[in-house]
C-alpha cells in the first residue's frame, strides 16, 4: 500500500509564470472540467514546460509519475518540484514519494528472452503477436503493476515524441491498463512537423493539441532570445573534388544510356511519357482527367518528371504548370523514383521472361544495378534503394567545413569579445576505422580511393588550435568518453577544479594524444558535462566542441551566443532540440542576441553534389527565423531571401554569400529590433507569393515603392503617375539655355540657329511626352501585378475556394525592389492556394487546362501617341493581347474555369468585355499554345514562401 499524497494547498509556483505559460494551464483547466484525462501541449526548448508539468501536478494533487529521455532531464524534473519547498521528489519505481522523476528507460526496458521468444512466434504465421507488455524487463513490469495499483495517477511524459518514435505501441499498452490516469504529453516537436504515423498515434493516445506556443511568438514575447539562422558554405577540398569529378562520370554514362534508343524493351522517356500522360483530350466538360489529378496520386513522381522536362530532356505533360520547384534540373532523389519507377513497372518484369526475350532487360538491369552507387542507391528486388551514399558522404564530412568553424568562432570572438559564447555541435568524437569502412568503397576503377572522412569534433577541435584567432578562445572538446584542448587550457581547468572542487581535481592528469591533450583521470561524463558547463558559463573556454548525443536535448547553457551545426540529423525533434541550445536568454545578459549557423558542403559537378543543401533544406523546413529583410519566414528563405530549397548557389557565388553572412552577424542590434520591433502580433502562419522583376532591381511600375498596403492605396499610388505636365520640361529647358547663350555673349547668328535647333528637339520631345501621357490617361489603370493577384483572390472567392477576395489583398514591398503578395486573415491552407494560383498566373505559361487573355495597349510617341490619345477620349485603346494560365485550383472545371475568367476581366480585362476560359485543347486554345507556350507574361520571377505573422 502506497502512503497517502500529502496536500499541495500551500505550495505555490518558485517563479511567476509567463502569459504562455498562464495559456497553458488555463486550456489543461478547461478540458479537465470538459472531461478529457489525456492532454497534449506544445512548447520549444527554454519555454518552461517542466513548469507547467509540475504546476498541473501541484493544482490537481495526484500522485505524479513524470517520465523522461535521459537522467539531465530527470534531474531538472526533481529540482523544479523541490524549489516548491513541498515533499521531495523521488527516483524509484516504487512510486512511494508523491512526485517520481524516472527515465523512459526505466519502464521500457525488454527482456532479452522475450526479444527471442517474440522472434520466433513472428515467424510462425498462425501464433498471434507478444504482447509489448510482456515482453518488458521484469522491473519494467513491476512498474507498470505499481501505477495500476497507485489508483489516481498523473503520468507526465515529457518530450513524448520519444515514445511516438520507439514506444508508441507499448504506451498505447501501457495507459490501456490505467484507466485512472490523467496522462499529460509535453513536446517541443510542434504537430506540424510530425510523420502521418506519429500524427495518427498521439491523436489516438492524446486527443487534439490542447495549446501550442510557436518560437516566433515566444522570442516576440521576450520569453526566448531573438536570433538569425546563417549560413556558411564551402566547396569540397582538391582531394574530395578529384573523387566526386571520377563519379560524376559514371552518372552521367548512365544517363546517356538512358535516353539512348532501344535502352531497355520500352525506353525509359517513352515510359515516363505513358506513365504520366497529362490532361485528357476526351473534352473539356466531361469527366475531369486532369495533370493535377494524376500528379497527386503520385507527386513526387510528377515533380521528378517536370523537373526532368524543364531539363528538356522530355516533354511538357498537357496539363503541367512549372512552378518554383520544378524549375531546377532534377536531383539524385528525382533520378531514384524515375529509375525506381521505370525498373520496377517495366523492365524488371520483362527481365524475368525465360530466354532470349528476357536477356535485353536483363543486361539492362545489370548496367543500371553497377551505376547506381555512384549517386548513392542500390538496386534490390524490391527497388532502387538509399545505399551508403559516398558522395553525400563525402560532402556532409568535408574537410573544407572544419576550416569553416574556425572562420565562424573567429569572427564570433571579434564581434563579442569577452562575452562569446560558442557551441559547436558534431555526430562523431572521431572518424573511427568503422567510420571510415563504411564511407570508402576502396579504390575505385581508376585506382583513386574515396577521402577519408572529416568533420568530427576531434577534427574541428585541431582545427580551431591551428587558427590564432579561434585558439584564443581555449576550445575544448568535451563528449561522452573524452576531454580535450589545448595542453595550456586543460592546465587552466584543472587549476579552477582545484579551486572548486580539490578533490575531484587531485586525480586528473593530462596527456598528450593525436596532436591535443586530454584530460584523464577518476571522472566521467556524468562529473565533466556539469563542471565544464558551469566553467563555459565564466569564460574559462570561450568554445565547447561536442556531440549532438550529450550537448543536445537535456543539456542547459543560457549563456551560448552562437551555435555551429555540424550534424546531419534532420529529424524535425533533433533540429528543435538542436537550436534550442542556443534560443534560451541569458539573465547576465537580458540583450542577448543567438546566431545558429550551418556549414554547407556542395559540389556543382556532380548530380548528388547538393546532398548536403538537400539536408540543410530539411532541417530548416518547418522552422521559422527572420531573414535579411526582417519578415520571418520558414525554410532557407529566412537564412537569406534570395535562397532556394531546391537548389544551392552556384560555387562562384560562395564567398558573396558567407561575406553577407558576416555582416549580419556582426549587427546583433539589427536582428533584435527585427523581432521586437513585431510587438503583438497574431501567432499565425501565412503564405506569400514574392515577384521580382527579371533583370531589374526596381520595384514594378504598378506597385507601391515601400511599406505594406491594400488594395485600395495600391490602386491609388498606382495612379499617381507623372502626366501632361511633363511635357513641358523639354522647352523651358530649351528656352532657358538660349537665355543662357545670349548672356554669354554668343554671336546673334549662333544664338539664333542654336535656338531653333533647341526649341525644335523640345517641341519634339514635349509631343513624345504629351503623346504618351495622353495614351495613358485614356486608360483607368495600367494593369500590372497588383490587378493580377486580385482576381487571383476574387476567382478564388467566386469559386467557393476562399472566404475573402480582392479586399483581403496585401502587397509589401522590400527595399530590394522585391514584391510580396499574400491575403490577410485567412487560415493557412486558404494562404497556401492562392500562392500557388498567382504564381501559375503570372508565371511563363506551360501546358494550360484553361487560359484567358489580356488585352494591352502599346504606347507609341510622338505625333503618333499623341493622335491615338486624342482619338480614344477617355477611352482605352488595346491593340495586342498577353495570355495567361487560369490556376490549376480553378481549372479542374468549367464553371471554376469561368468564375476566374469573369475576376480577371474585371481586373485585368482592358475593355470591359467579359469572355469565358478558353479550353486550351480547343482549336482557339491550341492557337494560343501555339504562339504563347513559354513566353513570359509579366517577366518577373516568383517564389512561394511560408511566412509568420
Amino acid at each position: 500500500m502506497l502512503p497517502p499524497v500529502p496536500s499541495y494547498d500551500g505550495l505555490s509556483s518558485p517563479v511567476p509564470l509567463r502569459p504562455h505559460q498562464h495559456e497553458a494551464l488555463e486550456a489543461v483547466r478547461r478540458a479537465s472540467e470538459a472531461g478529457s484525462r489525456r492532454w497534449w501541449v506544445t512548447m520549444p526548448p527554454g519555454a518552461g514546460k517542466t513548469l507547467v508539468g509540475t504546476e498541473v501536478a501541484r493544482l490537481l494533487g495526484l500522485r505524479t509519475l513524470v517520465l523522461s529521455p535521459n537522467t539531465a532531464i530527470t534531474a531538472q524534473w526533481a529540482h523544479t518540484w523541490e524549489s516548491y519547498d513541498g515533499p521531495p521528489a523521488g527516483n524509484r519505481r516504487d512510486l512511494r514519494s508523491s512526485f517520481t522523476s524516472l527515465t523512459y528507460q526505466s519502464l521500457a526496458v525488454f527482456d532479452d528472452a522475450d526479444r527471442e521468444a517474440g522472434a520466433t512466434s513472428d515467424d510462425d504465421e498462425d501464433a498471434a503477436a507478444p504482447s509489448h507488455l510482456d515482453r518488458l524487463h521484469p522491473h519494467g513490469r513491476e512498474l507498470v503493476e505499481t501505477m495500476r495499483e497507485a489508483g489516481p495517477l498523473l503520468v507526465v511524459l515529457d518530450e513524448c515524441h520519444h515514445l511516438l518514435e520507439v514506444w508508441g505501441e507499448l504506451l498505447r499498452e501501457v495507459l490501456d491498463q490505467l484507466p485512472e490516469a490523467v496522462v499529460l504529453g509535453l513536446t517541443a516537436t510542434p504537430p506540424g512537423a510530425m510523420t502521418r504515423a506519429q500524427v495518427d498515434l498521439t491523436a489516438e493516445l492524446f486527443g487534439p493539441v490542447l495549446y501550442e506556443a510557436s518560437i516566433p511568438a515566444l522570442v516576440a514575447a521576450g520569453t526566448l532570445a531573438p536570433y538569425a539562422e546563417l549560413a556558411w558554405l564551402v566547396e569540397p577540398t582538391p582531394e574530395e573534388s578529384a573523387w566526386l569529378a571520377e563519379q560524376s562520370t559514371r552518372f552521367a554514362e548512365l544517363t546517356s544510356d538512358l535516353f539512348a534508343p532501344g535502352f531497355g524493351s520500352t525506353p525509359f522517356p517513352t515510359w515516363l511519357q505513358q506513365r504520366l500522360p497529362g490532361d485528357s483530350e476526351a473534352g473539356a466538360d466531361g469527366p475531369a482527367t486532369t495533370w493535377a489529378e494524376r500528379s497527386a496520386r503520385e507527386p513526387d513522381l510528377a515533380d521528378a518528371v517536370l523537373r526532368l522536362a524543364h531539363a528538356g530532356l522530355l516533354a511538357l505533360p498537357p496539363g503541367a504548370v512549372l512552378l518554383e520547384r520544378h524549375r531546377e534540373d532534377p536531383g539524385a532523389e528525382d533520378w531514384r523514383v524515375l529509375v525506381d519507377d521505370w525498373l520496377r513497372g517495366c523492365i524488371q518484369p520483362r527481365a524475368e521472361l525465360e530466354g532470349a526475350e528476357g536477356a535485353g532487360d536483363r543486361d539492362v538491369l545489370e548496367t543500371v544495378r553497377r551505376t547506381l552507387p555512384a549517386i548513392g542507391y542500390t538496386w534490390t528486388r524490391r527497388g532502387v534503394r538509399t545505399g551508403r551514399g559516398t558522395v553525400d558522404r563525402v560532402t556532409a564530412r568535408s574537410r573544407a567545413k572544419e576550416a569553416a568553424v574556425a572562420g565562424i568562432a573567429a569572427a564570433e570572438a571579434r564581434n563579442l569579445g569577452d562575452r562569446t559564447r560558442v557551441l559547436v555541435l558534431c555526430d562523431h568524437e572521431r572518424a573511427t576505422a568503422t567510420t571510415r569502412r563504411r564511407l570508402s568503397d576502396g579504390p575505385t576503377d581508376e585506382g583513386l580511393a574515396t577521402p577519408e572522412p572529416a568533420g568530427s569534433a576531434l577534427g574541428v577541435l585541431a582545427s580551431l588550435l591551428r587558427h590564432r584567432d579561434a585558439a584564443a578562445l581555449r576550445p575544448v572538446l568535451v563528449t561522452g568518453r573524452t576531454v580535450a584542448a589545448s595542453h595550456s587550457t586543460l592546465a587552466a581547468l584543472v587549476d579552477w577544479l582545484r579551486r572548486t572542487h580539490p578533490m575531484l581535481a587531485g586525480g586528473l592528469r593530462i596527456e598528450d594524444a593525436d596532436g591535443v591533450a586530454v584530460l584523464t583521470g577518476r571522472w566521467t561524463s556524468g562529473a565533466w558535462v556539469g563542471h565544464l558547463t558551469r566553467w563555459f558559463a565564466e569564460g574559462g573556454t570561450q568554445c565547447l566542441i561536442g556531440t549532438r548525443g550529450l550537448l543536445g536535448e537535456g543539456w542547459d547553457a543560457p549563456c551560448v551566443t552562437a551555435l555551429v551545426d555540424l550534424t546531419t540529423a534532420t529529424t524535425p525533434t533533433a533540429v528543435v532540440q538542436t537550436r534550442g541550445r542556443a534560443l534560451r536568454t541569458d539573465p547576465d545578459h537580458p540583450d542577448k542576441v543567438a546566431l545558429v549557423w550551418s556549414v554547407v558542403c556542395t559540389y556543382d559537378g556532380h548530380v548528388a553534389g547538393a546532398g548536403d543543401w538537400d539536408r540543410f533544406s530539411r532541417k530548416h523546413r518547418g522552422y521559422f527565423t527572420v531573414d535579411e529583410q526582417g519578415e520571418v519566414v520558414d525554410g532557407v528563405a529566412g537564412v537569406d531571401s534570395a535562397f532556394s530549397e531546391f537548389h544551392p548557389p552556384p560555387a562562384d557565388a560562395h564567398d558573396a554569400v558567407d561575406a553577407r553572412m558576416l555582416v549580419r552577424a556582426e549587427d546583433r542590434d539589427t536582428i533584435r529590433s527585427q523581432w521586437r520591433s513585431r510587438g503583438e502580433v497574431a501567432d499565425a502562419v501565412g503564405h506569400v507569393v514574392r515577384v521580382r522583376r527579371t533583370g531589374t532591381g526596381a520595384a514594378p511600375a504598378d506597385e507601391p515603392r515601400t511599406g505594406t498596403t491594400g488594395l485600395t492605396s495600391w490602386t491609388e499610388q498606382a495612379r499617381q503617375r507623372p502626366g501632361a505636365r511633363l511635357a513641358v520640361v523639354p522647352p523651358v529647358v530649351a528656352v532657358v539655355l538660349v537665355v543662357l547663350l545670349a548672356v554669354l555673349g554668343l554671336p546673334l547668328a549662333a544664338v539664333v540657329v542654336l535656338g531653333v535647333l533647341l526649341l525644335g528637339a523640345a517641341a519634339v520631345a514635349a509631343v513624345a511626352l504629351l503623346g504618351r501621357a495622353t495614351l495613358q490617361g485614356a486608360s483607368e489603370h495600367r494593369v500590372g501585378l497588383g490587378h493580377a493577384a486580385a482576381a487571383v483572390a476574387d476567382g478564388l472567392r467566386r469559386a467557393g475556394l476562399s472566404p475573402v477576395g480582392s479586399d483581403a489583398l496585401r502587397v509589401q514591398v522590400a527595399p530590394d525592389g522585391t514584391t510580396s503578395y499574400g491575403l490577410a486573415d485567412v487560415d493557412e491552407d486558404v494562404s497556401a492556394r492562392f500562392a500557388t494560383a498567382f504564381e501559375e498566373v503570372v508565371s511563363p505559361m506551360a501546358s494550360p487546362r484553361y487560359v484567358v487573355p489580356r488585352r494591352v495597349t502599346s504606347a507609341p510617341v510622338g505625333i503618333e501617341g499623341l493622335k491615338r490619345g486624342l482619338r480614344s477620349r477617355g477611352r482605352q485603346q488595346p491593340d495586342g493581347e498577353v495570355w495567361h494560365t487560369v490556376p490549376s485550383a480553378l481549372a479542374a472545371q468549367r464553371s471554376s474555369a469561368d468564375a476566374f475568367a469573369a475576376a480577371w476581366h474585371h481586373w485585368a480585362g482592358g475593355d470591359g468585355t467579359t469572355v469565358p476560359a478558353v479550353y486550351a485543347h480547343s482549336p482557339e486554345g491550341a492557337g494560343v499554345l501555339a504562339t504563347h507556350r513559354g513566353e513570359d507574361p509579366f517577366a518577373v520571377t516568383c517564389v512561394v514562401r511560408r511566412v509568420w505573422a
